[in-house]
């Protein structure tokens, strides 16, 4: 007998609707109420589910977040669900009922509505998993699965039939854009495994989860291939070289919220002087340019930024057991005349910057050198 409880997002174009109202009110809308305005999409489609499964012959009922509660710390638009008191809930179960579930809502300690960010009704659906001690979470969107590589910028891609946690985490904040990493991090902690389907066709998806059989590992190295465009390149040519020189730099470009991905220094042949390169997004390019070229604590010689840069990863767990993955891919890349500008590594992922001109002509071969094909 198996039990089904629905946790539901907004209907497409609501939510952004609804930002759009607020907008026209204030350029500056009260945060608690523009928390309270954002929440009634995920209110209006759990009313229109719960009503066609009564009118199907179905028990259920809507939930809205207070009512469960869904306990929430943290600021408006971006609090973390805390707990959940299933309670109501597992006896509504029990007694057969569908309770139908707003995503993306909660209730702070002061009882007001409360939204927890991009992508929440994922982030709701793995927290009650957890408190109500699902077998399974099922995620459905509007893609049949996670694959190898964006099917748009390469048509041999993939479905990827089991991912790991950390896999996820790399491919979802490198831009694969099934998952937020916030949702896949919080079903890592909580040891939920979820599943990725497609609300619009029936087949089989991609199982996000913590382990599988040694076995299983033998041929497949790298699991996928990301890339993100619109990066920019920085360099800062002729930085004095001395401790804390870096802090320095990356201070007030950290206080003004702009992100800092990829830094490479070289060393100093004479000791005193070298170069900084590090990669920020292009529409942060203006205003990192004005922070470094105001800031009195560096002295340098030169400035310059290359745009229109794209960044390509190769993410697999089979990495940390397979020698000479990094050969590869740059050996793949060269062959197709692909000149790499920075390089970043992890335990399970490698980064390359190059040309976007090339993202497409990356792509494909490494999807081909690691025989995702």
């Amino acid at each position: 007998n198996v039990k089904v409880l629905v946790i539901s997002s907004a209907m497409s174009g609501v939510t952004n609707d609804l930002v759009n109202k607020s907008k026209l009110i204030s350029n500056n809308f009260d945060k608690a109420e523009y928390d309270t305005l954002l929440s009634t999409g995920e209110q209006a489609s759990c009313a229109l589910i719960a009503g066609r499964l009564n009118h199907i012959g179905f028990k259920s009922r809507s939930w809205m977040s207070w009512q469960i509660p869904i306990i929430t710390e943290g600021p408006y638009s971006g609090s973390r669900i805390n707990r959940v008191i299933v309670k109501e809930l597992n006896n509504y179960l029990k007694s057969g009922g569908i309770p139908i579930v707003t995503g993306f809502q909660g209730i702070n300690n002061k009882f007001r509505l409360t939204t927890i960010g991009r992508s929440g009704s994922d982030a709701t659906a793995i927290m009650l998993a957890k408190f109500i001690k699902a077998d399974e979470c099922i995620i459905y969107t509007d893609v049949d699965g996670v694959y190898t590589t964006d099917p748009r910028q390469y048509k041999n891609a993939k479905k990827i039939k089991k991912i790991f946690y950390d896999e996820m985490l790399e491919m979802a904040s490198l831009g694969s854009k099934v998952m937020q990493p916030t949702s896949v991090q919080d079903a890592k902690l909580n040891d939920i495994n979820i599943s990725v389907k497609s609300s619009f066709v029936n087949k089989p998806g991609t199982l996000i989860t913590k382990s599988f059989k040694k076995k299983e590992f033998t041929n497949q190295i790298i699991t996928g291939i990301s890339s993100t465009k619109n990066d920019a390149k920085i360099t800062i040519a002729g930085v004095k070289d001395k401790p804390g020189v870096a802090a320095s730099i990356f201070e007030p470009l950290s206080k003004n919220l702009i992100n800092v991905d990829m830094v490479v220094q070289n060393t100093s042949l004479n000791g005193k002087e070298t170069d900084l390169t590090f990669t920020v997004k292009s529409e942060d390019v203006k205003k990192t340019e004005k922070i470094v070229k105001e800031n009195k604590k560096i002295s340098y010689k030169k400035l310059s930024f290359d745009k229109n840069l794209a960044k390509i990863s190769i993410i697999g767990v089979g990495m940390i057991t397979t020698p000479g993955i990094t050969f590869r891919m740059f050996k793949a890349l060269a062959s197709k005349r692909i000149n790499i500008m920075v390089i970043s590594t992890s335990e399970i992922k490698i980064s390359v910057l190059v040309s976007a001109k090339y993202i497409k002509k990356a792509i494909a071969v490494l999807h081909k050198e690691f025989k995702l094909d």
